[in-house]
């Protein structure tokens, strides 16, 4: 049997949290949830991760941090998206220079996030 890809959401919204488990598990993910830096960084280092959903904002801090931290640790997931409701240039260019795949800007279509996933973890 295949492996399910492994999501880690890592957002501090429990609404946003709980809306994206269930319809990443009814498409086939395994789904591990995460409310800020600490806890993401705890997932990583207990369990591969195929793609980090990322929020920017967490009440530990920037949520780049997350993803510098488990760099160094080398426990980075295989890909990251940032999460952010701030479309300005300069964040995606800092996202990007994070090594972000994507930035997507809040609220995400439900079909787009679905189909990047999908080419992520295809």
């Amino acid at each position: 049997m295949e492996a399910r890809p492994h999501l880690l959401i890592v957002d501090d919204s429990a609404d946003v949290t709980a809306a994206l488990r269930i319809l990443f598990e009814e498409t086939g993910h395994d789904v591990s949830v995460a409310a800020s830096i600490h806890d993401a960084v705890s997932v990583a280092r207990t369990r591969s991760v195929d793609v980090m959903l990322l929020d920017l904002t967490l009440p530990d801090g920037d949520g780049l941090s997350a993803l510098a931290r488990m760099r160094d640790e080398a426990v980075a997931p295989r890909v990251t998206a940032a999460l952010t409701g701030r479309a300005e240039p300069e964040i995606a260019a800092r996202c990007t220079a994070a090594g972000c795949a994507a930035v997507l800007v809040k609220p995400v279509p439900i079909a787009e996030l679905l189909r990047r996933v999908r080419e992520w973890t295809s």
